[in-house]
């Protein structure tokens, strides 16, 4: 059976594979990610934050997923004034198609609601289709297009 639960300075070994399994998925999506080694988050800080929630989902005593909630200020021209922001979202390969990722996000939508905020965002790449797929399941809807190019 697998469960949530916060994450523990003891997780970080595993947390940071993660990390790296963010970044080798994503890599194919933004060819302006430097080259390895680097890294995204300081999960040892989030990890003590108050004000950060990171989670883990646990088969057992594996560790099979992750994600993170913050709360942050919205721009100042829009309602509602703070929101949630989710990242870190990463499952084990033999634990995809399995729920994984919706009991991560549930636990923080959770956290989010017991801070009295009513938003949730989150960053995904417009290519990365199965994890587009995963986030409309949970109700989220595309936003805003972020554009770029090079000069």
């Amino acid at each position: 059976m697998i469960t949530t639960r916060p994450a523990t300075p003891a997780d970080l070994p595993v947390l940071l594979q993660f990390e790296q399994g963010i970044i080798t998925a994503e890599r194919p999506f933004d060819p302006t990610l430097k080259p390895d080694p680097i890294s995204y988050y300081d999960i040892g800080a989030m990890i003590v934050d108050p004000e950060v929630e990171v989670i883990v989902a646990v088969d057992g005593d594996l560790i099979v997923g992750s994600g993170y909630a913050k709360e942050k200020p919205s721009d100042l021209y829009v309602d509602p004034p703070k929101h949630c922001f989710l990242g870190f979202m990463f499952v084990r390969p033999e634990y995809r198609g399995r729920g994984v990722n919706g009991l991560v996000t549930d636990a923080l939508l959770d956290w989010a609601r017991a801070r009295g905020l009513t938003e949730v965002q989150l960053r995904v790449y417009d290519d990365n289709f199965g994890a587009i797929r995963a986030y409309e399941k949970k109700g989220f809807s595309k936003y805003m297009v972020v554009m770029r190019r090079e000069i």
